[in-house]
């Protein structure tokens, strides 16, 4: 699957923009601030419905505007498929697919899988728990429709669990339906706690020779999921803490407290890694989510990298650029030199100032 084009209207800094993209190496350069991580922004949303950064539709549309519009249009084997998302600050998106709409936005997962790597990426190993929550889940929604059901409904329990145990202070009968929620909460959680486990071994298979080569031989990296509770033990540790829960009015128990561990033998990286091996492993991380994709969807992932060549050494830079291959590579950067140093073949490329793209080739 590629990109070839994508307009928007009214999306944070653009009026309206019309860019067309190469299927191979896509170049978008300017100083900061002028709008480059936008259009891989807009890209992401058109992919997944979700930034990768703001939380709410209404933070991505003009500062001035009402409602704002991205429109793609993707290839896959010569057919090409449009998807129309229309954003508003009031009301929910809608999207359609070829004229289609869709009912849930949970539809267009899967039709166009990418993989975002931006320098907030390169610190996911040494920040905390839930960064690395993020990652798993932003990448088993794309490849996992039923995670994304399950996810969904786990995290609106875990709220509706919070209100009651808020609400439970000035009416404490609401006790006795705590348990509804526990069951629920159980169900939904096991689920997720499962598809993770698996996430992690798929991950595993990859992981370890990426890391090899990209530390010189020198590091094995193995992942290890941390579920916050068993499968087993789920709805007995819930009950056990139900009255710490009561009195601190939040759940302290589930997949939302989960954590992954990345070990170079016994030594913990998030921990006692130096900033280079944590570095290192994200990038590993990052690349295996890459060739997961493949595996799982048999199709190539759009490969989005925000500026994120310029935190890396040349040997990294080296081994990302020429783990690209047949990929389709959307790169925003500040210049062109580090690839003119790489001696790296370039596509298409857009000077971006201020709002404005302008084609250099």
């Amino acid at each position: 699957m590629i990109i070839k084009r994508i307009e928007l209207a009214d999306y944070r800094n653009y009026e309206f923009l019309d860019l067309q993209f190469d299927k191979g190496t896509n170049i978008l350069y300017g100083d900061n601030a002028q709008g480059k991580t936008n259009i891989l922004e807009a890209i992401y949303v058109a992919a997944t419905t979700k930034s990768h950064k703001a939380s709410k539709d209404r933070e991505i549309i003009n500062f001035n505007k009402e409602e704002a519009h991205i429109r793609t249009y993707l290839e896959k084997e010569n057919v090409e498929t449009r998807v129309d998302m229309h954003l508003r600050k009031s009301k929910s998106k809608g999207i359609a697919i070829d004229g289609q709409k869709i009912k849930k936005a949970s539809e267009l997962l899967g039709l166009c899988n990418v993989v975002f790597f931006s320098p907030e990426d390169l610190n996911i190993i040494k920040n905390g728990p839930a960064e690395r929550r993020k990652f798993v889940d932003m990448e088993l929604c794309q490849l996992d429709s039923f995670y994304l059901y399950n996810l969904n409904h786990y995290n609106k329990i875990v709220n509706q669990r919070n209100k009651l145990l808020k609400d439970m202070y000035m009416n404490p009968q609401l006790k006795d339906t705590l348990a509804i929620w526990d069951s629920q909460l159980v169900s939904y959680g096991s689920k997720i706690i499962e598809r993770r486990k698996l996430f992690v071994e798929q991950l595993n298979e990859i992981i370890y020779d990426i890391h090899k080569k990209l530390s010189g031989g020198k590091e094995e990296i193995l992942i290890s999921y941390e579920p916050d509770v068993s499968i087993e033990e789920f709805e007995k540790k819930l009950q056990m803490n139900q009255e710490r829960d009561i009195r601190a009015k939040i759940t302290s128990t589930g997949p939302h407290r989960d954590d992954f561990a990345f070990l170079n033998g016994s030594i913990d990286i998030r921990r006692y890694g130096s900033q280079g091996q944590q570095r290192t492993t994200a990038l590993s991380l990052k690349l295996s989510e890459i060739e997961l994709m493949k595996k799982i969807s048999k199709d190539n992932p759009i490969l989005l990298l925000d500026d994120v060549l310029s935190e890396l050494d040349s040997s990294r830079q080296n081994y990302l650029l020429n783990s690209i291959g047949d990929i389709q590579t959307i790169i925003t950067c500040t210049g062109l030199e580090e690839f003119v140093n790489n001696r790296f073949e370039i596509n298409k490329v857009y000077k971006v100032a201020n709002g404005v793209v302008t084609s250099e080739n």
